[in-house]
């Protein structure tokens, strides 16, 4: 028994993870190649390998000819040469020769092995192509193994795979030998094998997340029903709860909220709104909108349009910034969103009111076209213009011709009295501006007349009060002495001199 035969074949089979009669059959074709190599046809060759005992035996079914007539050695044997192997055989008669490896030459071995070596190549690319091929929707773990041209390589052990710049969290940083996670969206054949093909911003990585963390959702207890991302900035799950006592929301968050943070986490800090499910298109545009809170919703259900009526202060919270939140809750429901205030819902409503066009002013539409059309739920003009020429060819009576006739008439009728009232609303409005601003100015100009008078008054009794003060000062005392003629003499100096007296030396 050759075991080092087996050795070899079952050693390939296990590090290139195939099959080992694939190995074996790979090696049959090699030899098969190699004998064509050598003796210009295999067609007369038989290969066998026991895969038991792991002995290989080639032969060659050969015509016996007279020695003197072999013209083709790989088709013919000798008499001579043939009674060797079989005694008694006879000239026309066909005997199996067995071929010595010996015989092939170099460059036939060589040959058989680079066969092998191709085959099982094929082979194993084809087992990992089928393997990943049935885990698409699953989330793979590898290691980074180098960054080209914005792309991640991705070991994955058996084989590399890619998360192409745009399956990428745009913050994301990764270095050569970093771990990572990712969701498998699909898997290639290219001339190198094959190509998995990652993604760390598809809805469903989020989803598969939650189904990590969410024991509930793995039995499918909760399910989620809508998902919707921003990678990286934000997202929103809707969920739903198939058991009434179990909170779909409270069990997605977990205690203090360590389940959806866990997510987080993994999405390097994305905000993870979470939304209970509702088959009312409604209230679940109502909670896709969060934190915002909605006073009401208008359904469209023949354009698939919702509009969000909220309060003047909560329109920027409705929207988000950039329109995000906006831009999620039109994806969660799967309706086209508008978002508006009560302010301007209010006038909608009554422009609709006065621009209104009855069907029978259209040119084109005659009693019966107006029947069919109001059985059909157009009612006016404006009902018109909004529906789709689909849905009015549906209409009994109603062609392609003659029911882009009567759109176009009742768009040109409608949009005069649009414009009119417009027009109409904008003049008053600029009126009512000029009112305000009028009123302003006045109010500024009396505004400013009594800060101009009571500044005047403030001076007139400031002024008044300093003359006060100057009236009331008191006036010095003065002694006069008077003579003995009655003049008056001044007062004595500090010297004890009289002015304009001689003095008593002077008078004797």
């Amino acid at each position: 028994m050759n075991y080092e035969v087996l050795e070899a074949l079952g050693q390939i089979a296990q590090e290139k993870n195939v099959d080992k009669a694939l190995v074996i059959e790979t090696l049959e074709i090699g030899l098969l190649s190699a004998t064509k190599r050598r003796f210009g046809t295999s067609d007369n060759v038989e290969v066998n390998i026991d895969a038991s005992s792991g002995d290989i035996e080639v032969f060659a079914t050969k015509s016996v000819v007279k020695d003197d007539e072999v013209e083709d050695a790989a088709l013919q044997i000798g008499l001579t040469a043939a009674r060797e192997i079989e005694p008694g055989v006879k000239v026309n008669a066909e005997v199996r020769e067995m071929l010595r490896f010996a015989d092939f030459g170099r460059n036939a071995i060589q040959s058989t092995k680079q066969i092998l070596i191709q085959r099982v190549r094929e082979a194993e690319r084809e087992k990992i192509y089928e393997d990943y091929q049935t885990r698409i929707g699953e989330i793979i773990s590898g290691t980074v193994q180098q960054i080209s041209h914005g792309d991640i390589l991705i070991n994955l052990g058996r084989t590399e795979a890619v998360i192409p710049l745009k399956e990428q969290i745009r913050k994301e940083r990764y270095r050569q030998g970093d771990p990572i996670r990712a969701y498998l969206v699909n898997v290639l054949r290219t001339s190198k094998g094959p190509q998995v093909v990652l993604s760390r911003t598809h809805p469903q990585f989020l989803e598969k997340l939650f189904q990590f963390e969410v024991p509930e959702i793995y039995e499918g207890i909760i399910e989620i029903r809508a998902v919707a991302r921003e990678p990286g900035e934000r997202a929103k799950i809707a969920v739903y709860s198939n058991d009434a006592r179990i909170d779909p929301v409270g069990a997605c968050v977990g205690m203090k909220g360590s389940r959806v943070q866990a997510v987080v986490r993994e999405l390097s800090n994305e905000r993870i709104d979470i939304v209970p499910w509702s088959d009312d298109e409604a209230i679940f545009l109502s909670r896709s909108l969060s934190p915002a809170t909605v006073k009401r919703v208008v359904v469209d259900r023949n354009k698939t349009a919702m509009t969000a009526i909220v309060d003047d202060d909560q329109l920027s919270l409705a929207i988000g910034k950039s329109g995000q939140n906006a831009r999620l809750a039109a994806q969660l429901t799967g309706w086209k969103v508008d978002i508006i205030t009560e302010t301007r819902f209010q006038e909608m409503q009554l422009e609709k009111a006065a621009t209104f066009v009855p069907l029978t002013e259209v040119a084109g539409v005659g009693k019966v076209m107006l029947e069919r059309l109001e059985a059909a739920g157009i009612s006016s003009a404006n009902d018109l213009v909004d529906v789709s020429l689909v849905r009015l060819l549906e209409v009994p009576g109603v062609g392609e011709s003659t029911g882009q006739k009567i759109q176009n008439a009742a768009e040109e009728i409608v949009n005069v009295k649009v414009q009119a009232y417009r027009e109409e609303l904008e003049k008053q409005r600029a009126e009512e501006a000029a009112r305000i601003a009028a009123e302003e100015a006045a109010r500024i100009a009396a505004e400013e007349a009594a800060r101009v008078a009571e500044q005047e008054a403030a001076a007139a009794a400031e002024a008044a009060a300093a003359a006060d003060e100057d009236d009331d000062e008191p006036v010095a005392d003065v002694e006069i002495e008077l003579s003995e003629e009655g003049a008056a003499v001044q007062p004595a100096t500090s010297e004890d001199e009289q002015v304009g007296g001689p003095s008593e030396d002077e008078g004797r």
